[in-house]
């Protein structure tokens, strides 16, 4: 089971084998027509209010990094948009392809961008644990940043400075006083829909928040994520790079993705 991967022969394509929800009613990512989202006007605005104190540490999976907060309390929250009560920050981490012109996991009318940011959150007001969050089909909220091309990004400069404590997989380092509220465009317009995970167990219990405005990232700063090792120290296979990991798009199937904006 923790043998998925990204490559031929143990990538999304075969994930079905391993976890037969892959096939479900309402997997992620899509591909977001923007024509057809429905403008929601009983949507509210994204109230986000993260403490940047409740970072802890950066990781390593072997399959992308991610920062690890303490959601032991409500410090870290986001309410409004789709979510009914309070979704406690857990994590973020990054999706990417092997090239600049691809690498995003969702779509826009069938377009790609070169990376996307996924952070991560549990509905705090309804269960007890991110656990079990994650097997209620309203658990999880996660926010979709699109990522383009563009100039350096101080704030993306803070996390690939400490890439280089984390080069292999099962390495972690400590990354604290970080709010990812930086990591947000300054314009908050958004898609929602029900989705699932991206990534095995690909369990169907996420309210995606997809913003609508990419934030910058330079090509530099992406080849910085693709040096990321796959392999961890002990592995006798040799280092291998992440050199791309992320999901093609799913079926929409009987969904409707609703707009925050017209």
């Amino acid at each position: 089971m923790n043998k998925w991967g990204y490559a031929e022969h143990n990538g999304p394509e075969l994930w079905h084998e391993w976890f037969p929800i892959a096939n479900g009613e309402r997997q992620s990512p899509i591909d977001i027509a923007a024509q057809d989202a429905d403008y929601d006007p009983t949507l509210q605005p994204l109230h986000i209010d993260y403490d940047a104190h409740s970072a802890r540490v950066i990781i390593n999976s072997g399959h992308t990094f991610s920062v690890e907060f303490d959601d032991g309390d409500d410090k870290s929250v986001v309410t409004g948009g789709p979510f009914n009560g309070k979704y406690r920050l857990r994590q973020f981490h990054f999706h990417w392809g092997r090239s600049d012109d691809h690498g995003s996991e969702h779509r826009v009318d069938g377009q790609a961008y070169a990376a996307e940011l996924h952070i991560v959150h549990w509905n705090s007001e309804k269960y007890g644990s991110f656990v079990e969050a994650a097997n209620q089909p309203d658990g999880l909220g996660v926010i979709g940043v699109f990522l383009k091309i563009g100039e350096d990004n101080a704030s993306i400069e803070r996390i690939t400075d400490a890439l280089d404590a984390i080069q292999t997989k099962g390495k972690q380092s400590s990354f604290t006083k970080f709010d990812p509220s930086c990591l947000l465009p300054d314009c908050l317009d958004f898609w929602t829909y029900s989705g699932s995970l991206t990534v095995p167990p690909l369990l169907e219990s996420v309210i995606w928040i997809v913003l609508k405005k990419p934030i910058s990232v330079s090509s530099r700063q992406l080849s910085e994520f693709r040096s990321l090792l796959s392999t961890s120290e002990s592995e006798e296979t040799g280092p291998c790079c992440i050199k791309a990991n992320y999901r093609p798009v799913q079926p929409l199937k009987n969904r409707k993705v609703k707009a925050s904006f017209q």
